[in-house]
């Protein structure tokens, strides 16, 4: 018996009679390629478009959408949410004391900096710093920001080297600032210290340039260059 799928002249007249139905189009590689090409774009156009809304927009579009499809970024987008909640953990200043020392600034965790003020009462420009630091910890809340009583978190620590704040993560130091020259004066400004305190990488400040002007970048760049010179300077916590 002949193959009615077989492709011949007496299987064509049969077609065009209507006796065999019309033969299914051969798909070919370059169709297979189209047709994947099709599916990946209209799969990246829907995460495009379906990434930018919100949880309660998502579910709106539960009647109008593949629920799968829905599911999954609504998931993916509590876990974000999650993630970004923990990151975001801090967002105030802490005052700690020699008892907390190691546990919340050696052990902070994995990827988070510390800036740790030390400073007094009756120092005006330690005062005016725990005013800033309580801005920028609600500026940056994945960044934990602490302060502490000088002589209370290391005994005999000397006046005249306050304000001074030491930047860690995991553990290690990453820069000091020792006295009243670090901050430029009484007259700090708080743009002034969240410049500063951004140059240790800490985090990412939204300020173009230093606040200071660019004198005052020329001769901490000449600053900066000595201190490299001389690792004590920049990495011994007990040089004061």
């Amino acid at each position: 018996m002949q193959d009615p799928n077989e492709d011949t002249e007496w299987n064509d007249l049969l077609r065009q009679k209507g006796i065999l139905p019309p033969k299914e189009p051969e798909v070919t590689e370059e169709a297979l390629t189209e047709m994947l090409e099709q599916t990946i774009q209209e799969k990246q156009s829907s995460e495009a478009r379906l990434g930018k809304l919100s949880l309660d927009e998502l579910e709106e579009l539960e009647d109008d959408e593949d629920e799968a499809i829905l599911l999954e970024y609504r998931r993916k987008r509590i876990a974000e949410m999650k993630e970004e909640a923990e990151a975001s953990k801090f967002g105030e200043v802490g005052e700690i004391s020699a008892q907390d020392y190691v546990e919340k600034v050696n052990n902070a965790g994995s990827g988070i900096w510390v800036f740790l003020h030390l400073y007094k009462q009756g120092i005006p420009l330690c005062a005016l710093i725990n005013q800033y630091l309580a801005r920028l910890a609600a500026k940056y809340p994945k960044i934990k920001f602490l302060k502490a009583i000088s002589t209370t978190c290391i005994p005999n620590f000397p006046d005249r080297n306050l304000p001074a704040i030491f930047v860690y993560c995991e553990g290690q130091m990453k820069r000091q600032f020792i006295g009243t020259g670090e901050f430029g004066g009484d007259k700090l400004k708080y743009e002034e210290l969240e410049w500063i305190l951004s140059r240790t990488g800490g985090f990412t400040t939204d300020l173009e340039s230093d606040p200071r002007g660019p004198r005052v970048q020329d001769v901490l760049l000449n600053s900066l260059r000595s201190g490299t010179n001389d690792d004590s300077d920049s990495s011994d916590e007990n040089d004061w």
